[in-house]
């Protein structure tokens, strides 16, 4: 006979438990009848009744529905395109990997778990995230090859997530295809079209994609496109209405840093400063506002805040970008070792996340043409140009070309990115610094102080180290001849007298 003791059997003992209905003693001990005994049980049967009716009649407030846990709030919040807080984020990856160790050919729930890993991979900088993200997604296409829209826009969202510019659009040209009245596939073709700078179809693709959603994603890619043209007050305009609306802190902070964004790009630094702040007090998990904190507090000539700034943005997400800008900080402050040290981090940085599929090429490009290798940088920067002809991309190709001693090559190509008629109508300082200092080096003077002064005026802080160069540029320039070139229009051509025809004299 076993006489061990189960702990919930020991901790409800019988003294603890009360008897029940049809076993109650009387007072002196007998039992009841059976009659009485079904009589008792018939009242308290009416008494619970009664309750209940009492609970749902009309004068009391009906019990409010329960809230969703943290994984619900984030399918809630990717339901509405907007960014699910890190915490709730981890409680959805845990809860899907649950559920697909119990039903794994759940292609829909394969589907959710791909792109809550590519949402968290492209929040964290863990690029290690990407390939769990592409198994997952290539899962659910497995379990449902036809019709697995959902699947494809995880596909482009990660494409999009590497740097993938062509994939990001096959993929999402095939989910628009499949589901035309869907908004996620648009969302994701806006960046692809971005990123391949093809800005008049990622202006069509935004259009049909306010008329399907007027959620955070709507918002964020109405902001990158009127950036792209040119139209910086319109997108702060489109981000401060949004997130004066935002209904969670990680959508606040989202928005937030994106007007930081532009506020500092515009050279608006104390602005762009007071938005990062904003947003890491809505999400202290928005670590890319750390980075734009970094980049605010070295415009105003903060630098000490401004490394503290950058070095908890890498500790918290080790992006190739911020360990660029620490080191030139670093360099601007005449700190070669610590920036030395920073440039290794960027290359670590760079070769684990192209172990993971990301293309970084634009990030090492910018670094191998000012700090490295720039006939290397060429090289990169040729294919990234020929794969995804974008704006950033003729900057960086051209600016890697004059590092290399190929100026004549390398105006064709900043002219480009500065063309409003091929897309250049981002207002960027660096952009127009790159164009000034290139004509410069030609001789072409006149543009030269042009663009060069342009580049300040949009933000005369936009790097603590190519500013200062900037600003010597334009000084050894000196001011234009007063009163004008002395020929403001070029010379009439001459006119010239048609000749005489030559008439042979005649014999005699």
């Amino acid at each position: 006979m076993n006489n061990s003791v189960n702990p919930v059997d020991s901790a409800n003992s019988v003294q603890d438990v009360p008897p029940a209905a049809d076993e109650a003693p009387q007072a002196g001990g007998r039992r009841l009848s059976p009659a009485v005994r079904r009589a008792l049980v018939a009242s308290v049967a009416g008494c619970v009744v009664l309750g209940g009716v009492l609970v749902l009649l009309p004068d009391e407030a009906p019990a409010p529905p329960a809230l969703p846990g943290p994984a619900g709030r984030a399918v809630i919040a990717a339901a509405a395109g907007a960014p699910a807080s890190l915490p709730d984020l981890s409680a959805l990856i845990a809860e899907r990997e649950a559920q697909l160790r119990a039903n794994p050919r759940d292609d829909r729930t394969w589907a959710a778990l791909g792109a809550a890993y590519v949402e968290r991979g492209a929040r964290t900088a863990d690029s290690a995230y990407y390939p769990k993200a592409e198994r997952a997604l290539r899962s659910s296409l497995a379990a449902r090859p036809k019709g697995n829209v959902e699947a494809l826009d995880g596909l482009a969202a990660l494409a999009a997530a590497r740097g993938d510019w062509p994939g990001a659009k096959k993929w999402g040209e095939a989910a628009v295809k499949l589901a035309p009245g869907r908004w996620p596939a648009y969302s994701g073709l806006v960046d692809a079209y971005q990123g391949l700078g093809d800005y008049k179809a990622a202006g069509r693709t935004l259009e049909k994609l306010s008329e399907l959603t007027s959620g955070t994603a709507l918002t964020l890619r109405t902001a990158a496109v009127y950036r792209d043209r040119g139209w910086r007050e319109d997108a702060a305009a489109v981000l401060s209405d949004a997130a004066a609306r935002a209904s969670t802190p990680a959508e606040q902070a989202a928005l937030l840093l994106r007007a930081g964004d532009l506020a500092w790009e515009r050279g608006e630094a104390a602005d762009a400063l007071h938005h990062f702040d904003a947003a890491l007090a809505a999400d202290p998990d928005c670590h890319a506002a750390l980075a734009g904190r970094g980049r605010a507090l070295a415009s105003l000539g903060r630098t000490a805040l401004a490394t503290q700034a950058y070095q908890r943005a890498l500790a918290k997400r080790p992006a190739p970008e911020y360990a660029l800008e620490l080191g030139e900080l670093y360099e601007s402050l005449g700190l070669g070792k610590e920036a030395r040290a920073q440039y290794g981090v960027l290359r670590a940085r760079a070769a684990l996340q192209s172990a993971h599929g990301v293309d970084d090429a634009l990030v090492l490009g910018r670094f191998e043409a000012d700090h490295g290798d720039a006939d290397a940088a060429v090289e990169r920067l040729r294919a990234e140009w020929k794969r995804a002809p974008s704006v950033a991309a003729a900057d960086a190709l051209g600016w890697a070309l004059h590092r290399a001693g190929d100026d004549d090559e390398a105006i064709g190509l900043l002219r480009r990115a500065t063309d409003r008629q091929k897309g250049g109508t981002v207002r960027s300082a660096l952009i127009m610094y790159h164009r000034g200092a290139v004509e410069r080096e030609l001789g072409l003077y006149g543009p030269a102080r042009r663009h060069i002064g342009e580049a300040l005026r949009i933000n005369p802080t936009f790097s603590p180290l190519f500013a200062p160069r900037a600003r010597e540029a334009l000084e050894s320039l000196g001011e234009p001849p007063e009163g004008g070139p002395e020929q403001m229009w070029p010379p009439k051509p001459k006119v010239f007298a048609p000749a005489r025809k030559q008439v042979p004299p005649k014999r005699r």
